[in-house]
């Protein structure tokens, strides 16, 4: 299996280049952030026509996720257990839910694409949502692989987080000043990544930035961040054969600002030592 996932920063306005890269590249599975549309606005027929199954989760012109799969797509979720929500004005637990999260298994895995609040600024009410968010999300990671360990599970997306200094080129995204690098953000990765997760790219692909914001060249200049990952607990970690950044994709016409992060997976059985050998 060939997973990727991406924050499109619009489906629609993207959707010929995020479909040629997903045939171009052989992704099995694309899991995809900021689809910017409404789940009927989403262009399911261009996903199709490429031979893929579509779940889509979306409001408004913001946020939204989606998963495209060769294989089909059951158990899909919108929300994880105890998800909180966000309005603006609207404090308490009962504020309305964001589409931000979109759970699947595909192949065996469970997939979940991710898009986790941005935090806006450290004295902000959606940096506490954010953390709240992260709490909840790390709860249901740790229940989940306790009761089922070796469940091959994947948290992928836009964690609108860099987890250590080198993940941070960005100038302007100060520590202890800026959202993304502050110490409870940090702390925030860091326990999920303790409840039985592995960022599993990493060590394939060491350096490199996912996200470049639009102004200021950050691209030319390299002033970008990595705040994409793909998480994945043990059994999903042990089956990872490869791993990389797409970094060209942030080039050419109309660009998202974030780049495919992509892993291929070695999901065989014990039947595979059966297969013939090939001389």
């Amino acid at each position: 299996m060939r997973l990727a996932t991406w924050n499109v920063n619009s489906v629609r306005a993207r959707v010929d280049r995020i479909v040629e890269f997903a045939v171009r590249e052989h992704i099995d599975v694309l899991a995809m952030q900021e689809i910017k549309c409404k789940t009927e606005q989403f262009p399911f027929e261009r996903f199709e026509d490429a031979g893929f199954h579509v779940e889509a989760y979306g409001f408004s012109q913001w946020n939204g996720v989606a998963i495209a799969s060769r294989e089909p797509i059951e158990n899909v979720r919108t929300a994880f257990p105890a998800m909180p929500g966000f309005a603006k004005g609207h404090n308490g637990p009962d504020a309305p839910q964001e589409a931000r999260a979109l759970g699947a298994t595909i192949g065996g895995v469970e997939v979940w694409s991710l898009y986790v609040p941005n935090g806006r600024t450290l004295q902000d009410p959606h940096y506490y949502y954010k953390l709240d968010w992260l709490a909840a999300l790390t709860a249901y990671t740790r229940d989940t692989l306790d009761e089922n360990p070796d469940l091959a599970l994947a948290l992928v997306g836009d964690f609108n987080i860099a987890p250590t200094d080198a993940d941070n080129g960005d100038p302007t995204v100060v520590p202890g000043f800026s959202t993304h690098v502050s110490p409870p953000e940090r702390e925030a990765f860091a326990a999920l990544e303790a409840a039985g997760l592995t960022d599993v790219v990493r060590p394939l692909a060491p350096t490199g930035f996912t996200y470049w914001d639009y102004k200021q060249l950050r691209f030319p200049r390299n002033e970008g961040m990595r705040i994409d990952f793909i998480l994945g607990s043990h059994a999903f970690a042990d089956a990872v054969a490869g791993a990389e950044i797409h970094r060209n994709e942030r080039k050419g016409e109309a660009p998202s600002d974030h780049v495919p992060v992509v892993v291929d997976l070695d999901l065989g059985g014990p039947d595979d030592d059966d297969r013939p050998m090939i001389f």
